[in-house]
């Protein structure tokens, strides 16, 4: 299987930004460099007049230079070693793939994921300001939905929190694979991801506590159904956009009946803490 490769330079206050905006159009993988990125897609997803957009858009304030090829094949697993290195989440989490040493000792929590081709290493800045949330709220013998679930480590994050159930779920055939076995790694039971969206997945009536971290877009058009299977003391966390995004995802879950309570942030990306209204 033939992917494009996009070797992309560029300001690293940039790299984050440019890599969710290239996932929004089909790119499908990424290995961050000293200097940049490195980006993926299979050419039969790439449009190339988004593409010509999206360069439009950040090549000047970006400073982007790219060299692009063709890499014939590749093995996920020997990228993601030279290049994922782990990373602690408030000196209590701590995330590794199988080939990192382990440090449990350490910690009062370990994460292994080995992420392939799906989003969610915890390096991203959304996934780790989701894993600050939930290391600030209760998630004992609670039920907890993760909406757009990627690697799985929110899921796995609400597990070793203590949570009864977990409904976990992506629409990607490879993010439901790659979460499944992530699921194994850590030595879960009785979870298994789902492939789907809130929608049409098996769920429960009610959650306590529902993570979504996908895009904007997405979150405005599934937000009534977050709400409608959001327990009345239960809490919503969202992220997968920027601050310049607050106010148009806070109208749309205040109409939804959901209270804006607190929100984190770490470079220009954002994520909220709403509460249920009733």
């Amino acid at each position: 299987m033939e992917y494009l490769e996009f070797i992309i330079t560029c300001k690293e206050a940039y790299r984050e930004i440019l890599m969710a905006e290239m996932a929004g159009i089909g790119f499908d993988s990424f290995l961050e460099t000293e200097e940049g990125f490195d980006a993926y897609i299979l050419p039969g997803d790439l449009d190339k007049n988004e593409w010509k957009e999206l360069l439009a858009r950040y090549t000047g304030p970006a400073s982007i230079q790219i060299r692009e090829g063709i890499l014939p094949k590749v093995n996920w697993n020997e990228a993601w070693e030279k290049h994922y290195d782990p990373i602690t989440v408030m000196d209590k989490v701590y995330v590794r793939a199988t080939f990192h040493p382990s440090k449990e000792a350490a910690f009062a929590h370990e994460i292994i994921i080995n992420p392939k081709m799906s989003f969610g290493t915890g390096h991203h800045a959304t996934t780790y300001l989701m894993l600050t949330w939930q290391l600030s709220l209760d998630h004992q013998n609670k039920k907890v939905m993760d909406a757009g679930s990627g690697t799985g480590i929110l899921a796995i994050m609400a597990k070793k929190l203590g949570a009864e159930t977990v409904t976990a779920f992506d629409i990607d055939d490879w993010s439901v694979a790659n979460g499944n076995e992530n699921f194994e790694i850590n030595g879960l039971q009785n979870i298994t991801m789902q492939k789907g969206n809130v929608r049409t997945v098996n769920k429960e009536r009610y959650y306590d506590l529902v993570l979504a971290n996908i895009n904007k877009n997405v979150l405005l058009d599934e937000m009534a159904t977050y709400a409608q299977v959001l327990d009345k003391e239960g809490y919503l966390v969202l992220s997968g956009f920027y601050e310049s995004d607050i106010a148009d995802i806070r109208k749309e879950a205040e109409k939804c009946g959901l209270l804006y309570m607190d929100k984190k942030s770490n470079n220009q990306w954002a994520a909220l803490l709403f509460g249920k209204t009733h």
